[in-house]
């Protein structure tokens, strides 16, 4: 996905790491790097809406349940290979 704005942080990095910035799990200055963008970008801010409710909606029906680490590591992986994918899909749909 990409706005067709020229930006500091490219759209595809910010939407590939937007659970990581969720979850506070990416350092001070990527964090500030994505807000940043997240700010000027709407596109990008409402893919972030749409992925920070669902993550609100897992937060209610697993209650303060915590999933294994291998699991968290595993949908990450999944994650990353769904937005890997998608970008490449794109791409080649564009050419």
């Amino acid at each position: 996905m990409s706005c067709g704005e020229p930006h500091e942080t490219d759209c595809r990095e910010v939407l590939a790491e937007v659970y990581l910035y969720l979850d506070l799990e990416c350092g001070e200055e990527r964090r500030t790097l994505i807000r940043h963008h997240l700010e000027e970008c709407g596109p990008c801010l409402q893919e972030y809406g749409i992925e920070q409710e669902v993550k609100a909606l897992v937060a209610r029906c697993c209650g303060n349940e915590t999933a294994p680490e291998k699991l968290r590591e595993r949908l990450r992986l999944r994650l990353t290979e769904l937005v890997v994918f998608e970008t490449t899909e794109s791409r080649e749909l564009a050419d």
